[in-house]
């Protein structure tokens, strides 16, 4: 993987984000304008996104590849998530900031930093893994990551009524648009051009629009607060190196094409999601720690994806 074009991928993105801390500090869009624009992004941009790129992919895979990434991807978050309680624990993280941890440690940026990586990187032949993987890690997030993410809000605040977590309550326009998907692409479904391109034009919206929530984040934090966790340096060393070598050796045995593989390798580098700080703002859950740990890992993935993807069998 060449150095050049994964540094020309994170210019991109800081160059957005740098896009949300100007206009938060020209006051051109406030807090409550992040938590609009959140709501907007979580429930409509973001699952739009996902079913736009398994409608652009016109080059089919058979059945049987379609699962073994399926498996590939459900065991892979099966190893998050449990690496994730296992960091926790291992940094002893005050309480309270648990879920922070947990929601940096799951949920990589798959989609807004993923999508064009990966094509990028490996090719626009990715692009089916890649979206599998999307399709993945939305019913996760939109799961395991609401459910943690409300129990957290509703801690923080006391005064708000509690409420149970219930399946009922986890379909959301980010599940049902994952199912969606999957049908049209399994039965191999032909969209109207029409349709399509009204779809491709609001998930077109989803990447600039989430990197300026992300700005106006930046713009409130003072920077040592990025940089001065010893515990966030330690978190990334866990995180970005050792468990996503860890994934690839567990799956390299099982998984024949070594493009499924490679984009594996890829998925479980990226950088923490910005979804995750969207949605704790929507909730009203403190972002703070979010924030700094999804700057430090977008900074710090120009070295580390490099080095996971020299442990990929060739």
């Amino acid at each position: 993987m060449s150095i050049i074009v994964v540094q020309k991928q994170m210019l991109i993105i800081f160059a957005m984000i740098l896009i949300g801390v100007f206009v938060f500090k020209r006051k051109h869009l406030s807090n409550a304008s992040a938590r609009d624009l959140s709501w907007l992004i979580v429930n409509i941009t973001n699952p739009i996104t996902l079913l736009c790129a398994a409608l652009r992919e016109e080059e089919k895979v058979s059945h049987g590849e379609v699962g073994m990434a399926f498996l590939a991807f459900g065991i892979m978050y099966v190893i998050l998530i449990v690496s994730a309680h296992l960091i926790q624990l291992m940094l002893r993280v005050p309480k309270g900031t648990g879920y922070a941890y947990r929601m940096l440690a799951i949920f990589g940026n798959v989609g807004f930093i993923g999508i064009p990586f990966a094509n990028a990187v490996l090719g626009p032949k990715s692009l089916i893994f890649v979206t599998i993987c999307g399709l993945s890690f939305t019913m996760v997030f939109y799961t395991y990551g609401f459910a943690d993410l409300g129990m957290a809000a509703a801690k923080q605040n006391p005064g708000t009524t509690r409420e149970k977590i219930s399946l009922k309550k986890l379909i959301n326009s980010g599940t049902v648009l994952a199912i969606i998907t999957i049908a049209i692409y399994l039965s191999d479904v032909r969209v109207p051009e029409s349709l399509q391109s009204f779809l491709t034009y609001i998930g077109n919206c989803t990447t600039f629009l989430s990197m300026v929530v992300l700005g106006i984040s930046v713009a409130q934090m003072v920077p040592r607060e990025v940089f001065s966790s010893w515990r966030l340096y330690v978190f990334v060393i866990l995180r970005q190196i050792l468990i996503p070598i860890l994934t690839v050796y567990l799956l390299a045995p099982v998984i024949e094409s070594k493009l499924l593989l490679s984009t594996v390798a890829v998925m479980v580098s990226m950088p923490a999601a910005n979804l995750s700080l969207m949605t704790a703002k929507l909730m009203n859950v403190k972002e703070d720690l979010i924030s700094a740990g999804i700057i430090l890992t977008t900074v710090t993935s120009i070295i580390t994806i490099p080095i996971v993807m020299m442990f990929v069998p060739v």
